[in-house]
């Protein structure tokens, strides 16, 4: 039988009651409802008081005027739906502050169903706070539920119309990094997108079709019954304990290297990354990032104050012969994604990232490893070794948005030991937590097994959509338009010929309904 938690029931203060014994003290607060006072809704929606014997008013108040009706084949449970039903109608003023419902034995006459729905609903009512009971009188309507008190009315009616004097000096007000040249781009390309329905090939998400939503939804249901309100608060500053160690298990799957207690939970990759800039940026210093890269995180290095240097790149990742000591004392870190490039689709070789690791550790430099597409293998062959696999002190950030579900938010830090505890108090200090619930729901999801399978499935279908794209561009594309087939990951990178500017392409494509990303937002130095 399931369980409630109630914060006061004669004494209990917070012991699960059954639902049985919840429907017993009801009706002992409520065994003399069907006398005293009550309030009709005439068919023109006037309030009328009326006196009532018993449950014949009542009965006939619930057949002229409730107009509740309840589907015995829906998958949602009856109490829901009348708890659903009085609700909305309390909510619009049909049911006003001061109505009194039926008792619950007529109602449950009425409605053909069993007395403990009723007393189920109007409990859970109750506890709502949408209606109170007293014993002796009956269950009503808790007034004000949707409409303004007298105080509230008054103190509206008494501020003042707005100002019409000149606007603040915002231009010198906003902060020079909110204006940096990234967000400048960001928002020259976004103006020009704001309105319209469009073919959008932009996005980066799992298409609804691919999204486990019913999967998922078994795992919030059994959070919520086996957690109930503890899942309701805030989490641990590193995360709920539990999907730390599912995802270090995942991570360990993937080759990964990985322990619990190295692991921060964020709101996403993007706070991650935010995260990670905060810890290691002062104004004026330099992080180092391939020439074309993900926008989203030079925009964080750029509110960070960080200057970022382009590092020359070809098909096996950032070239480093030419770099020298050019980061060293200097270079805050090197951001690089080694799996899928965004946008370009790069995997960055094995030898190359061995290259990457003896650089980072000659230079003193960080590596900032963002594996994005993580899973994302659309061939069956797996990438090389993490630049987490080769070296413990590597920053290593990965997110669930791709994979799984973007509206999770939930992404990860896999931490050097002496940095966790200044990007724990950095995460902190930006949300107080990621959400508590989807944290045990995606741990949940995790230890049933269901990723995988998950994976199975999105593979194929982005492989499948990768080569319809593939055998369209070559069929309508000029020979002078060249890319590579990207071999994990869900972009594909078309390089123009010098002669076609891309913000041109993309203004062009944009009339014709169809949204691409030009080059221009990815670049470091902004071409």
């Amino acid at each position: 039988m399931p369980h409630w938690y109630a914060l006061d029931y004669h004494g209990t203060q917070g012991r699960p009651l059954s639902e049985r014994t919840i429907a017993d003290q009801y009706l002992r607060r409520t065994k003399e409802a069907a006398m005293g006072r009550a309030l009709e809704v005439t068919t023109l929606g006037t309030p009328v008081e009326r006196r009532t014997n018993g449950a014949t008013m009542a009965g006939a108040l619930a057949e002229r005027s409730l107009g509740i009706r309840l589907e015995a084949d829906s998958e949602t449970p009856l109490y829901q739906q009348l708890f659903d039903q009085i609700v909305e109608r309390a909510r619009t003023g049909a049911f006003p502050g001061g109505f009194r419902l039926p008792p619950t034995r007529t109602l449950a006459a009425e409605l053909g169903t069993h007395r403990n729905t009723i007393v189920r609903a109007y409990a859970e009512l109750e506890l709502a706070g949408f209606v109170s009971s007293t014993v002796g009188r009956g269950t009503y309507v808790k007034p004000a539920i949707s409409q303004p008190t007298q105080a509230a009315t008054r103190a509206a009616e008494s501020v003042p119309a707005p100002t019409t004097a000149a606007a603040l000096p915002w231009a010198s007000l906003v902060a020079e990094r909110a204006k940096s040249e990234p967000f400048e781009r960001f928002r020259r390309i976004g103006r020009q997108v704001a309105r319209g329905e469009f073919v959008n090939l932009t996005r980066m998400q799992p298409s609804p079709d691919l999204i486990p939503d019913e999967l998922f939804r078994r795992c919030l249901d059994h959070v919520m019954k086996t957690h109930g309100a503890r899942a309701m608060g805030y989490a641990p500053d590193e995360g709920v304990p539990r999907l730390r160690e599912r995802i270090a298990e995942d991570l360990v799957r993937q080759g990964v290297p990985a322990r619990a207690d190295d692991l921060l939970i964020t709101t996403g990759s993007q706070q991650a990354l935010d995260v990670v800039a905060r810890a290691v940026v002062d104004p004026g210093d330099t992080i180092l990032a391939q020439e074309m890269t993900y926008p989203g995180a030079l925009r964080i290095f750029a509110a960070a104050g960080a200057r970022v240097e382009s590092v020359a790149a070809d098909r096996d990742g950032p070239i480093l012969a030419g770099l020298g000591n050019a980061g060293r004392g200097r270079a805050k870190g090197f951001y690089v994604q080694t799996n899928h490039c965004n946008p370009t689709g790069a995997c960055v070789g094995v030898e190359r990232r061995r290259e990457l690791v003896r650089f980072s550790r000659e230079q003193g430099i960080p590596l900032i490893e963002d594996d994005y597409a993580a899973d994302l293998d659309l061939d069956g062959v797996p990438p090389p070794p993490a630049l987490r696999a080769l070296d413990g002190e590597v920053i290593y950030v990965g997110t669930f948005s791709k994979k799984l579900i973007p509206a999770l938010r939930v992404g990860f830090i896999l931490c050097p030991p002496l940095l966790r505890e200044h990007l724990v108090a950095l995460k902190h200090t930006t949300d107080l937590g990621t959400s508590t619930l989807l944290q045990h729901a995606l741990a949940e999801f995790l230890e049933r097994g269901y990723l995988v399978p998950h994976l199975g499935r999105a593979r194929a279908a982005y492989r499948s959509r990768r080569d319809v794209l593939v055998a369209t561009l070559e069929k309508h594309m000029p020979k002078a338009v060249q890319y590579e087939v990207p071999s994990r990951g869900v972009t594909l990178w078309l390089r123009l010929p010098r002669e076609l500017a891309p913000e041109a392409v993309f203004e062009e494509a944009r009339r014709r309904g169809v949204l691409v990303s030009p080059g221009v937002l990815y670049g470091v130095d902004g071409t």
